[in-house]
């Protein structure tokens, strides 16, 4: 039961392997502006997936409050407080040490913290994991499963192995999630359409944003003026908490 409950998560795990394999033999060989444009083009895509899932803010509100500004309290409350537990110094902690655990080269704290961020968040993530606990379709990861691989192949040429060890990231979220989910399964509302997980993913969709701009900025050598998205995972949590405390105030 368990291992049905994690079928769409190893698929995942195993895809980003494969990606980051393929993109580790490819990217010693591509020339530095070919790995430029191909982040650049990662980049665009990624732009793309975010303001689609931002777009599910559209889609909730809490009395006269609408969604987005839901989403922009969430992000300020959570970059307050992200800041303050200094969770993107911590992430980035986390891949010192797996570098020098497994003497990965190159920019692998870099790597291992945009991917874990790239991959983890989305309404995939989330969807895909109640949908593998409750009942062991892994539909979804499998969707998944191949945009990631093929945004470790892109990151892999350009960050290093430490793209790689996002797969740790992975294995803890969204099987956690999906493990939950089976646990919980009684409880659990319907996360296509209920409202605290429109607005969660919508917040997630404009961090999303802030990941495409760092990779728009590491394409063009500008990453000291890259977005803090670690900093801002707060809002994940924060996001259906505010929508449902403003439901309460509307009443």
């Amino acid at each position: 039961m368990i291992l049905a409950q994690l079928s769409g998560t190893f698929i995942n795990i195993a895809a980003v392997l494969v990606g980051t394999a393929v993109g580790l033999a490819l990217g010693g060989r591509l020339p530095e502006r070919t790995q430029r444009t191909l982040l650049q083009t990662l980049s665009l895509v990624t732009l793309f997936i975010g303001l689609g899932m931002a777009g599910d803010l559209n889609k909730v509100s809490a009395g006269s409050v609408p969604g987005v500004i839901v989403a922009l309290l969430a992000l300020a409350l959570g970059a307050v407080i992200g800041e303050a537990l200094q969770l993107e110094d911590h992430l980035s902690t986390l891949g010192d040490a797996l570098k020098r655990r497994f003497r990965g080269g190159g920019r692998f704290t870099e790597g291992f913290v945009a991917a874990s961020l790239l991959f983890c968040i989305g309404p995939m993530t989330i969807i895909g994991g109640l949908q593998n606990g409750l009942t062991g379709d892994n539909s979804t990861y499998v969707l998944k499963s191949t945009l990631d691989g093929i945004a470790a192949l892109a990151l892999a040429g350009v960050y290093g192995v430490g793209v790689g060890f996002s797969t740790l990231t992975i294995l803890v979220l969204q099987g956690g999630i999906s493990l939950a989910a089976g646990a919980l399964s009684s409880s659990l509302p319907d996360p296509a359409t209920n409202p605290y997980v429109l607005a969660l993913t919508g917040a997630g969709g404009l961090m999303i944003v802030g990941i495409s701009w760092n990779l728009m900025l590491a394409g063009l050598n500008l990453e000291d003026r890259r977005v803090r998205v670690g900093s801002l995972l707060p809002a994940l949590v924060i996001a259906p908490l505010l929508l449902w405390v403003f439901g309460l105030l509307a009443r």
